[in-house]
Protein backbone atom coordinates (compact mmCIF):
# COMPACT_ATOMS: atom_id res chain seq x y z
CA UNK A 1 0.00 0.00 0.00
CA UNK A 2 1.14 3.55 -0.50
CA UNK A 3 -0.03 7.12 -0.39
CA UNK A 4 -1.74 8.11 -3.63
CA UNK A 5 -0.24 10.90 -5.68
CA UNK A 6 -0.71 14.01 -3.50
CA UNK A 7 -3.49 16.34 -4.49
CA UNK A 8 -3.32 20.07 -3.99
CA UNK A 9 -5.58 19.57 -0.98
CA UNK A 10 -4.08 16.42 0.51
CA UNK A 11 -0.60 17.97 0.64
CA UNK A 12 -1.66 21.40 1.90
CA UNK A 13 0.00 21.44 5.32
CA UNK A 14 2.29 24.10 3.94
CA UNK A 15 5.25 22.92 6.02
CA UNK A 16 8.68 21.58 5.22
CA UNK A 17 9.16 17.81 5.64
CA UNK A 18 11.38 18.45 8.67
CA UNK A 19 8.74 20.63 10.30
CA UNK A 20 6.03 18.05 9.60
CA UNK A 21 8.19 15.37 11.22
CA UNK A 22 8.94 17.60 14.22
CA UNK A 23 5.29 18.44 14.83
CA UNK A 24 4.19 14.84 14.40
CA UNK A 25 6.84 13.57 16.83
CA UNK A 26 5.68 16.15 19.38
CA UNK A 27 2.05 15.13 18.89
CA UNK A 28 2.92 11.45 19.35
CA UNK A 29 4.36 12.10 22.82
CA UNK A 30 0.76 12.57 23.99
CA UNK A 31 0.24 8.83 23.52
CA UNK A 32 2.45 7.99 26.50
CA UNK A 33 0.33 9.47 29.33
CA UNK A 34 -2.85 8.47 27.49
CA UNK A 35 -1.66 4.86 27.20
CA UNK A 36 -0.67 4.76 30.88
CA UNK A 37 -4.18 5.86 31.75
CA UNK A 38 -5.78 3.25 29.44
CA UNK A 39 -3.48 0.47 30.68
CA UNK A 40 -4.41 1.22 34.30
CA UNK A 41 -8.06 0.47 33.43
CA UNK A 42 -9.32 3.68 35.01
CA UNK A 43 -12.46 5.41 33.81
CA UNK A 44 -10.89 8.66 32.59
CA UNK A 45 -12.62 10.44 29.74
CA UNK A 46 -11.25 9.60 26.30
CA UNK A 47 -12.25 10.11 22.67
CA UNK A 48 -11.39 7.49 20.07
CA UNK A 49 -11.43 8.82 16.50
CA UNK A 50 -11.63 5.90 14.07
CA UNK A 51 -10.79 6.60 10.42
CA UNK A 52 -10.63 3.18 8.68
CA UNK A 53 -9.24 4.60 5.45
CA UNK A 54 -7.91 2.08 2.95
CA UNK A 55 -4.99 4.04 1.61
CA UNK A 56 -3.93 1.47 -0.95
CA UNK A 57 -1.95 1.67 -4.15
CA UNK A 58 -4.99 0.55 -6.16
CA UNK A 59 -8.35 0.17 -4.46
CA UNK A 60 -10.07 -1.49 -7.45
CA UNK A 61 -13.18 -2.28 -5.43
CA UNK A 62 -16.80 -1.18 -5.89
CA UNK A 63 -17.97 1.70 -3.71
CA UNK A 64 -20.29 -0.61 -1.72
CA UNK A 65 -17.40 -2.92 -0.85
CA UNK A 66 -15.20 0.04 0.12
CA UNK A 67 -17.90 1.24 2.52
CA UNK A 68 -18.25 -2.27 3.92
CA UNK A 69 -14.50 -2.53 4.46
CA UNK A 70 -14.58 0.80 6.28
CA UNK A 71 -17.23 -0.73 8.57
CA UNK A 72 -15.16 -3.84 9.38
CA UNK A 73 -13.90 -2.20 12.57
CA UNK A 74 -17.31 -1.39 14.03
CA UNK A 75 -16.49 -3.94 16.72
CA UNK A 76 -14.66 -0.97 18.28
CA UNK A 77 -18.10 0.22 19.39
CA UNK A 78 -17.71 -2.37 22.12
CA UNK A 79 -15.27 0.08 23.74
CA UNK A 80 -18.31 2.20 24.59
CA UNK A 81 -18.94 -0.10 27.54
CA UNK A 82 -16.49 2.30 29.23
CA UNK A 83 -18.92 4.96 30.49
CA UNK A 84 -16.62 7.93 29.81
CA UNK A 85 -15.51 6.84 26.34
CA UNK A 86 -16.67 8.69 23.22
CA UNK A 87 -16.24 7.34 19.72
CA UNK A 88 -16.08 9.30 16.49
CA UNK A 89 -16.27 6.70 13.70
CA UNK A 90 -15.84 8.27 10.26
CA UNK A 91 -17.02 6.53 7.08
CA UNK A 92 -17.47 7.66 3.47
CA UNK A 93 -21.25 7.24 3.75
CA UNK A 94 -23.51 7.09 6.84
CA UNK A 95 -23.77 3.76 8.64
CA UNK A 96 -27.24 2.23 8.85
CA UNK A 97 -28.88 2.82 12.24
CA UNK A 98 -29.82 -0.87 12.45
CA UNK A 99 -26.15 -1.84 12.04
CA UNK A 100 -25.09 0.54 14.83
CA UNK A 101 -27.88 -0.88 17.03
CA UNK A 102 -26.65 -4.41 16.24
CA UNK A 103 -23.16 -3.73 17.61
CA UNK A 104 -24.40 -1.79 20.62
CA UNK A 105 -26.74 -4.70 21.32
CA UNK A 106 -23.69 -6.91 21.82
CA UNK A 107 -22.58 -4.80 24.80
CA UNK A 108 -23.27 -6.64 28.07
CA UNK A 109 -24.43 -4.60 31.05
CA UNK A 110 -24.64 -1.29 29.19
CA UNK A 111 -27.68 0.93 28.70
CA UNK A 112 -28.11 1.16 24.92
CA UNK A 113 -29.17 4.81 24.89
CA UNK A 114 -26.25 5.84 27.10
CA UNK A 115 -23.76 4.23 24.73
CA UNK A 116 -25.56 5.54 21.62
CA UNK A 117 -25.27 9.13 22.88
CA UNK A 118 -21.50 8.76 22.93
CA UNK A 119 -21.22 7.53 19.34
CA UNK A 120 -20.81 9.86 16.37
CA UNK A 121 -20.64 9.05 12.66
CA UNK A 122 -19.55 12.14 10.70
CA UNK A 123 -19.23 11.50 6.96
CA UNK A 124 -18.19 13.33 3.79
CA UNK A 125 -21.09 11.67 1.89
CA UNK A 126 -18.54 10.77 -0.78
CA UNK A 127 -18.83 7.31 -2.36
CA UNK A 128 -15.91 7.74 -4.74
CA UNK A 129 -13.36 4.93 -4.59
CA UNK A 130 -10.62 6.98 -2.96
CA UNK A 131 -9.01 6.88 0.47
CA UNK A 132 -11.27 8.19 3.22
CA UNK A 133 -8.38 10.16 4.73
CA UNK A 134 -8.02 12.10 1.49
CA UNK A 135 -11.75 12.82 1.42
CA UNK A 136 -11.46 14.34 4.91
CA UNK A 137 -8.38 16.42 4.12
CA UNK A 138 -10.29 17.91 1.18
CA UNK A 139 -13.02 19.19 3.52
CA UNK A 140 -11.76 21.65 6.19
CA UNK A 141 -15.26 22.33 7.52
CA UNK A 142 -15.87 18.62 8.10
CA UNK A 143 -12.53 18.39 9.90
CA UNK A 144 -13.61 21.33 12.08
CA UNK A 145 -16.81 19.48 12.99
CA UNK A 146 -14.81 16.39 13.91
CA UNK A 147 -12.49 18.49 16.07
CA UNK A 148 -15.61 19.86 17.76
CA UNK A 149 -16.55 16.31 18.81
CA UNK A 150 -13.31 15.98 20.81
CA UNK A 151 -13.75 17.65 24.22
CA UNK A 152 -10.12 17.22 25.27
CA UNK A 153 -7.41 16.70 22.65
CA UNK A 154 -5.02 15.49 25.35
CA UNK A 155 -7.43 12.62 26.02
CA UNK A 156 -7.96 11.54 22.40
CA UNK A 157 -6.21 9.54 19.71
CA UNK A 158 -6.66 8.58 16.06
CA UNK A 159 -7.12 4.90 15.12
CA UNK A 160 -6.46 4.38 11.39
CA UNK A 161 -6.49 1.21 9.31
CA UNK A 162 -3.08 1.81 7.80
CA UNK A 163 -0.65 4.67 8.30
CA UNK A 164 0.58 6.71 5.37
CA UNK A 165 1.35 10.40 4.97
CA UNK A 166 -2.38 11.00 4.57
CA UNK A 167 -3.18 9.59 8.01
CA UNK A 168 -0.22 11.46 9.53
CA UNK A 169 -1.47 14.72 8.00
CA UNK A 170 -4.97 13.96 9.27
CA UNK A 171 -3.63 13.52 12.82
CA UNK A 172 -1.88 16.88 12.51
CA UNK A 173 -5.04 18.56 11.21
CA UNK A 174 -7.09 17.12 14.08
CA UNK A 175 -4.42 17.87 16.66
CA UNK A 176 -4.45 14.37 18.17
CA UNK A 177 -1.82 11.58 18.16
CA UNK A 178 -2.12 8.53 15.92
CA UNK A 179 -1.89 4.99 17.27
CA UNK A 180 0.05 3.39 14.43
CA UNK A 181 3.42 3.25 12.75
CA UNK A 182 4.93 6.54 11.65
CA UNK A 183 4.93 6.52 7.82
CA UNK A 184 8.69 7.05 7.95
CA UNK A 185 8.85 3.34 8.84
CA UNK A 186 6.82 2.40 5.76
CA UNK A 187 9.81 0.70 4.11
CA UNK A 188 9.81 -2.10 6.71
CA UNK A 189 6.35 -3.16 5.55
CA UNK A 190 7.36 -3.54 1.91
CA UNK A 191 8.24 -6.96 0.53
CA UNK A 192 11.89 -5.94 0.09
CA UNK A 193 12.07 -4.24 3.47
CA UNK A 194 10.65 -7.13 5.47
CA UNK A 195 13.05 -9.64 3.88
CA UNK A 196 15.89 -7.44 5.13
CA UNK A 197 14.33 -7.44 8.61
CA UNK A 198 14.06 -11.23 8.52
CA UNK A 199 17.74 -11.47 7.67
CA UNK A 200 18.63 -9.03 10.46
CA UNK A 201 16.59 -11.01 12.99
CA UNK A 202 18.04 -14.36 11.87
CA UNK A 203 14.76 -16.10 10.98
CA UNK A 204 14.30 -18.39 8.00
CA UNK A 205 12.71 -16.97 4.84
CA UNK A 206 12.57 -18.14 1.19
CA UNK A 207 15.66 -17.86 -0.99
CA UNK A 208 15.32 -14.88 -3.31
CA UNK A 209 16.26 -11.30 -4.09
CA UNK A 210 15.00 -7.83 -3.13
CA UNK A 211 14.67 -4.51 -4.95
CA UNK A 212 13.88 -6.07 -8.34
CA UNK A 213 12.38 -3.70 -10.93
CA UNK A 214 12.58 -5.24 -14.40
CA UNK A 215 12.73 -8.40 -16.50
CA UNK A 216 16.51 -8.63 -16.26
CA UNK A 217 16.28 -8.43 -12.48
CA UNK A 218 13.74 -11.26 -12.38
CA UNK A 219 15.91 -13.44 -14.64
CA UNK A 220 18.99 -12.81 -12.51
CA UNK A 221 17.10 -13.54 -9.29
CA UNK A 222 15.70 -16.84 -10.60
CA UNK A 223 19.14 -17.95 -11.72
CA UNK A 224 20.47 -17.29 -8.23
CA UNK A 225 17.55 -19.19 -6.69
CA UNK A 226 18.29 -22.15 -8.99
CA UNK A 227 21.94 -22.03 -8.05
CA UNK A 228 20.97 -22.40 -4.39
CA UNK A 229 18.08 -24.84 -4.98
CA UNK A 230 18.36 -26.62 -8.36
CA UNK A 231 15.15 -28.52 -7.65
CA UNK A 232 13.00 -25.37 -7.43
CA UNK A 233 9.75 -25.70 -9.42
CA UNK A 234 8.14 -22.28 -8.99
CA UNK A 235 9.28 -18.74 -8.34
CA UNK A 236 7.18 -15.96 -6.87
CA UNK A 237 7.35 -12.38 -8.10
CA UNK A 238 5.81 -9.82 -5.71
CA UNK A 239 5.47 -6.07 -5.98
CA UNK A 240 6.66 -4.29 -2.86
CA UNK A 241 3.24 -2.94 -1.91
CA UNK A 242 0.82 -5.67 -2.94
CA UNK A 243 -2.07 -6.34 -0.54
CA UNK A 244 -3.84 -9.69 0.07
CA UNK A 245 -1.80 -11.33 -2.69
CA UNK A 246 -2.93 -8.88 -5.40
CA UNK A 247 0.65 -7.98 -6.34
CA UNK A 248 1.83 -11.59 -6.67
CA UNK A 249 2.63 -13.69 -9.73
CA UNK A 250 3.86 -17.27 -10.16
CA UNK A 251 6.58 -18.30 -12.62
CA UNK A 252 6.45 -21.99 -13.57
CA UNK A 253 10.01 -23.35 -13.80
CA UNK A 254 9.13 -26.99 -14.35
CA UNK A 255 10.54 -28.88 -17.29
CA UNK A 256 8.95 -31.72 -19.25
CA UNK A 257 7.11 -34.25 -17.13
CA UNK A 258 7.01 -31.91 -14.16
CA UNK A 259 10.74 -32.12 -13.44
CA UNK A 260 12.60 -29.04 -12.29
CA UNK A 261 13.72 -26.99 -15.27
CA UNK A 262 17.33 -26.40 -16.22
CA UNK A 263 19.21 -23.14 -16.47
CA UNK A 264 19.05 -23.49 -20.22
CA UNK A 265 15.28 -23.03 -20.28
CA UNK A 266 13.80 -19.92 -21.83
CA UNK A 267 13.46 -17.98 -18.61
CA UNK A 268 12.22 -14.84 -20.28
CA UNK A 269 9.44 -16.79 -21.98
CA UNK A 270 8.43 -18.40 -18.71
CA UNK A 271 8.41 -15.02 -16.98
CA UNK A 272 6.23 -13.50 -19.70
CA UNK A 273 3.81 -16.39 -19.17
CA UNK A 274 3.67 -15.97 -15.38
CA UNK A 275 0.24 -16.30 -13.72
CA UNK A 276 -1.08 -13.27 -11.87
CA UNK A 277 -3.14 -13.38 -8.70
CA UNK A 278 -5.05 -10.30 -9.79
CA UNK A 279 -7.52 -11.00 -12.61
CA UNK A 280 -6.99 -7.44 -13.87
CA UNK A 281 -3.23 -7.78 -14.36
CA UNK A 282 -1.50 -8.19 -17.69
CA UNK A 283 2.19 -8.70 -18.27
CA UNK A 284 2.59 -5.11 -19.40
CA UNK A 285 0.65 -3.59 -16.51
CA UNK A 286 2.36 -5.81 -13.96
CA UNK A 287 5.87 -4.97 -15.17
CA UNK A 288 4.98 -1.27 -15.16
CA UNK A 289 3.89 -1.58 -11.53
CA UNK A 290 7.06 -3.52 -10.67
CA UNK A 291 9.17 -0.76 -12.24
CA UNK A 292 7.27 1.85 -10.22
CA UNK A 293 7.20 0.14 -6.83
CA UNK A 294 10.02 -2.37 -6.98
CA UNK A 295 9.57 -5.89 -5.68
CA UNK A 296 11.08 -9.24 -4.87
CA UNK A 297 11.58 -12.65 -6.42
CA UNK A 298 11.69 -15.73 -4.19
CA UNK A 299 11.25 -19.47 -4.39
CA UNK A 300 7.76 -20.74 -3.83
CA UNK A 301 7.77 -23.12 -0.91
CA UNK A 302 6.13 -26.40 -1.89
CA UNK A 303 5.49 -29.67 -0.10
CA UNK A 304 2.93 -32.35 0.68
CA UNK A 305 1.24 -30.20 3.32
CA UNK A 306 1.57 -26.43 3.36
CA UNK A 307 -0.20 -23.88 5.53
CA UNK A 308 -0.13 -20.10 5.85
CA UNK A 309 -0.29 -18.97 9.48
CA UNK A 310 0.31 -15.50 10.86
CA UNK A 311 1.31 -13.91 14.15
CA UNK A 312 -0.16 -10.63 15.38
CA UNK A 313 1.84 -8.35 17.68
CA UNK A 314 1.89 -4.78 18.86
CA UNK A 315 4.38 -2.30 20.24
CA UNK A 316 2.77 0.01 22.75
CA UNK A 317 3.59 3.71 23.11
CA UNK A 318 5.42 2.66 26.29
CA UNK A 319 7.87 0.64 24.17
CA UNK A 320 6.62 -2.83 25.10
CA UNK A 321 6.41 -5.64 22.53
CA UNK A 322 3.33 -7.83 23.04
CA UNK A 323 2.28 -11.08 21.34
CA UNK A 324 -1.44 -10.84 20.57
CA UNK A 325 -2.54 -13.91 18.62
CA UNK A 326 -1.83 -16.49 15.94
CA UNK A 327 -4.08 -17.49 13.06
CA UNK A 328 -4.19 -19.96 10.20
CA UNK A 329 -5.06 -17.99 7.10
CA UNK A 330 -7.69 -19.27 4.67
CA UNK A 331 -6.43 -18.51 1.16
CA UNK A 332 -7.94 -18.78 -2.30
CA UNK A 333 -7.70 -17.13 -5.70
CA UNK A 334 -6.03 -18.36 -8.91
CA UNK A 335 -2.89 -19.58 -7.18
CA UNK A 336 -4.04 -19.76 -3.57
CA UNK A 337 -2.53 -16.46 -2.42
CA UNK A 338 -5.60 -14.27 -1.89
CA UNK A 339 -6.71 -13.77 1.71
CA UNK A 340 -10.28 -14.98 2.29
CA UNK A 341 -10.44 -15.53 6.04
CA UNK A 342 -8.78 -17.13 9.04
CA UNK A 343 -9.02 -19.67 11.84
CA UNK A 344 -7.98 -18.89 15.40
CA UNK A 345 -5.79 -19.97 17.01
CA UNK A 346 -3.14 -21.41 14.70
CA UNK A 347 -2.31 -25.11 14.87
CA UNK A 348 -0.30 -25.72 18.08
CA UNK A 349 2.07 -27.87 16.04
CA UNK A 350 3.78 -24.72 14.82
CA UNK A 351 2.08 -21.79 16.60
CA UNK A 352 4.75 -21.49 19.28
CA UNK A 353 7.55 -21.77 16.69
CA UNK A 354 6.28 -18.92 14.52
CA UNK A 355 5.54 -16.89 17.66
CA UNK A 356 9.17 -17.07 18.74
CA UNK A 357 10.37 -16.08 15.28
CA UNK A 358 7.88 -13.22 15.01
CA UNK A 359 9.03 -11.96 18.39
CA UNK A 360 12.64 -11.91 17.13
CA UNK A 361 11.65 -9.70 14.21
CA UNK A 362 9.40 -7.64 16.48
CA UNK A 363 12.40 -6.85 18.67
CA UNK A 364 14.19 -5.52 15.59
CA UNK A 365 11.16 -3.35 14.79
CA UNK A 366 11.02 -2.11 18.36
CA UNK A 367 14.52 -0.66 17.97
CA UNK A 368 13.39 1.39 14.96
CA UNK A 369 10.71 3.21 17.00
CA UNK A 370 7.65 1.57 15.42
CA UNK A 371 4.44 1.54 17.47
CA UNK A 372 1.03 0.00 16.80
CA UNK A 373 -0.31 -3.33 15.58
CA UNK A 374 1.36 -5.44 12.91
CA UNK A 375 1.41 -9.02 11.70
CA UNK A 376 3.91 -11.47 10.24
CA UNK A 377 2.80 -14.01 7.64
CA UNK A 378 4.53 -17.37 7.38
CA UNK A 379 4.53 -20.41 5.14
CA UNK A 380 4.95 -23.69 7.01
CA UNK A 381 5.54 -27.05 5.38
CA UNK A 382 5.41 -30.46 7.01
CA UNK A 383 8.56 -32.52 6.68
CA UNK A 384 8.17 -35.82 8.40
CA UNK A 385 6.83 -35.25 11.90
CA UNK A 386 7.95 -31.62 12.13
CA UNK A 387 7.13 -28.30 10.48
CA UNK A 388 9.63 -26.08 8.66
CA UNK A 389 8.73 -22.38 8.87
CA UNK A 390 9.49 -19.47 6.52
CA UNK A 391 8.67 -15.83 7.20
CA UNK A 392 7.30 -14.21 4.05
CA UNK A 393 5.62 -10.91 4.86
CA UNK A 394 5.19 -8.09 7.37
CA UNK A 395 1.90 -6.17 7.41
CA UNK A 396 2.76 -2.94 9.20
CA UNK A 397 -0.93 -2.17 9.79
CA UNK A 398 -4.14 -3.76 10.91
CA UNK A 399 -5.15 -6.70 8.74
CA UNK A 400 -7.90 -9.18 8.01
CA UNK A 401 -7.23 -11.04 11.27
CA UNK A 402 -7.44 -7.93 13.46
CA UNK A 403 -11.18 -7.37 13.60
CA UNK A 404 -12.32 -10.96 14.33
CA UNK A 405 -9.73 -11.39 17.09
CA UNK A 406 -10.53 -8.08 18.77
CA UNK A 407 -14.24 -8.86 18.46
CA UNK A 408 -13.63 -12.09 20.39
CA UNK A 409 -11.44 -10.33 22.93
CA UNK A 410 -13.90 -7.49 23.56
CA UNK A 411 -16.91 -9.83 23.78
CA UNK A 412 -15.35 -12.34 26.16
CA UNK A 413 -12.63 -10.41 28.05
CA UNK A 414 -10.48 -13.47 27.41
CA UNK A 415 -6.71 -13.73 26.98
CA UNK A 416 -4.39 -15.51 24.57
CA UNK A 417 -1.60 -17.64 26.05
CA UNK A 418 1.16 -17.53 23.43
CA UNK A 419 3.11 -20.34 25.12
CA UNK A 420 0.19 -22.78 24.74
CA UNK A 421 -1.54 -21.20 21.70
CA UNK A 422 -4.82 -21.19 23.63
CA UNK A 423 -7.40 -18.43 24.17
CA UNK A 424 -9.35 -18.67 27.42
CA UNK A 425 -12.36 -16.70 28.64
CA UNK A 426 -12.68 -15.69 32.33
CA UNK A 427 -15.01 -18.70 32.66
CA UNK A 428 -11.91 -20.85 31.98
CA UNK A 429 -13.58 -22.06 28.78
CA UNK A 430 -11.42 -22.08 25.60
CA UNK A 431 -12.57 -20.05 22.60
CA UNK A 432 -11.85 -20.55 18.90
CA UNK A 433 -13.23 -18.97 15.76
CA UNK A 434 -13.36 -19.10 12.00
CA UNK A 435 -13.90 -15.80 10.18
CA UNK A 436 -14.27 -14.49 6.65
CA UNK A 437 -14.67 -11.18 4.83
CA UNK A 438 -15.70 -12.98 1.64
CA UNK A 439 -19.00 -14.74 2.19
CA UNK A 440 -20.50 -13.88 -1.18
CA UNK A 441 -23.40 -15.01 -3.38
CA UNK A 442 -25.61 -13.25 -5.90
CA UNK A 443 -28.54 -14.83 -4.06
CA UNK A 444 -27.69 -12.83 -0.91
CA UNK A 445 -28.68 -9.65 -2.75
CA UNK A 446 -32.30 -10.57 -1.99
CA UNK A 447 -31.55 -9.97 1.71
CA UNK A 448 -31.16 -6.76 3.69
CA UNK A 449 -29.07 -6.40 6.86
CA UNK A 450 -32.29 -6.56 8.92
CA UNK A 451 -33.15 -9.85 7.18
CA UNK A 452 -29.77 -11.30 8.17
CA UNK A 453 -30.22 -10.20 11.79
CA UNK A 454 -33.60 -11.94 11.77
CA UNK A 455 -32.13 -15.11 10.24
CA UNK A 456 -29.38 -15.36 12.86
CA UNK A 457 -31.84 -14.88 15.73
CA UNK A 458 -34.52 -17.27 14.42
CA UNK A 459 -31.97 -20.03 13.82
CA UNK A 460 -30.37 -19.42 17.24
CA UNK A 461 -27.01 -18.58 15.68
CA UNK A 462 -26.72 -15.01 17.01
CA UNK A 463 -23.82 -14.55 19.47
CA UNK A 464 -25.00 -15.68 22.91
CA UNK A 465 -23.52 -13.80 25.86
CA UNK A 466 -24.26 -16.68 28.23
CA UNK A 467 -22.28 -19.29 26.33
CA UNK A 468 -20.07 -16.72 24.58
CA UNK A 469 -20.48 -18.62 21.34
CA UNK A 470 -22.27 -17.89 18.08
CA UNK A 471 -22.10 -15.69 14.99
CA UNK A 472 -20.96 -12.06 14.86
CA UNK A 473 -21.61 -10.25 11.57
CA UNK A 474 -19.74 -7.49 9.77
CA UNK A 475 -19.47 -5.78 6.33
CA UNK A 476 -23.26 -5.71 6.01
CA UNK A 477 -23.39 -2.58 3.83
CA UNK A 478 -22.17 -4.64 0.83
CA UNK A 479 -24.97 -7.16 1.20
CA UNK A 480 -27.85 -5.80 -0.89
CA UNK A 481 -25.70 -4.42 -3.71
CA UNK A 482 -22.90 -6.99 -3.91
CA UNK A 483 -24.28 -10.05 -2.11
CA UNK A 484 -21.29 -9.98 0.24
CA UNK A 485 -20.88 -9.99 3.99
CA UNK A 486 -18.44 -11.14 6.63
CA UNK A 487 -18.89 -13.15 9.79
CA UNK A 488 -17.00 -14.58 12.73
CA UNK A 489 -18.17 -17.92 14.15
CA UNK A 490 -17.08 -18.35 17.79
CA UNK A 491 -17.02 -21.79 19.42
CA UNK A 492 -15.35 -23.57 22.32
CA UNK A 493 -13.40 -25.75 19.90
CA UNK A 494 -12.34 -25.42 16.31
CA UNK A 495 -14.85 -28.12 15.41
CA UNK A 496 -17.69 -26.17 17.01
CA UNK A 497 -16.61 -22.93 15.29
CA UNK A 498 -16.49 -24.73 11.93
CA UNK A 499 -19.93 -26.23 12.56
CA UNK A 500 -21.44 -22.84 13.43
CA UNK A 501 -19.84 -21.29 10.36
CA UNK A 502 -21.18 -24.01 8.06
CA UNK A 503 -24.62 -23.80 9.64
CA UNK A 504 -24.68 -20.02 9.11
CA UNK A 505 -23.80 -20.44 5.43
CA UNK A 506 -26.47 -23.10 4.97
CA UNK A 507 -29.25 -21.05 6.55
CA UNK A 508 -28.24 -17.92 4.63
CA UNK A 509 -28.35 -19.88 1.38
CA UNK A 510 -31.77 -21.30 2.23
CA UNK A 511 -33.21 -17.99 3.41
CA UNK A 512 -31.86 -16.15 0.35
CA UNK A 513 -33.52 -18.71 -1.92
CA UNK A 514 -36.79 -18.35 -0.02
CA UNK A 515 -36.58 -14.54 -0.15
CA UNK A 516 -36.34 -14.66 -3.96
CA UNK A 517 -39.68 -16.45 -4.32
CA UNK A 518 -42.64 -14.17 -4.97
CA UNK A 519 -45.89 -14.72 -3.11
CA UNK A 520 -48.86 -15.68 -5.35
CA UNK A 521 -50.74 -12.70 -6.78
Amino acid sequence: MRTPAPSSVGSSLGLSPDEVARRFDLLQTKLVPLWKSIASLNQDEQTIVVVPSLTLDQLNVPAAVLQAMEERFLFLLLLLRQPNARMVYVTSQPILDSVIDYYLGLLPGVIHGHARARFFNPTPHDSSVRPLSLKLLERPRLLARIRGLIPDKDRAHLVPYNTTELERDLALRLGIPMYGADPRHFVHGTKSGCRKLFAQAGVAYPVGAEDVRDLAGIVDAIRKIRAAHPEVRYAMVKTNEGVSGAGNAVVDLQGPGGAAGTDGDDLEGRIRAMRFESARATYESYMAKLAELGGIVEERIVGDEIRSPSVQLRITPLGKLEILSTHDQVLGGPSGQSYLGCRFPADPGYATIITREAAQVGEALLKTGVIGRFAFDFVVVRRGASWATYAIELNLRKGGTTHPFLTLQFLTDGTYDADRAVFTAPSSRPKCFVATDHLESDAYRTLTPDDVFDVMVRHKLHFNQSSQTGIVLHMLSALSERGRLGLTAVGESQAEADRLYQQAVEVLDAEAAAAARHQPL
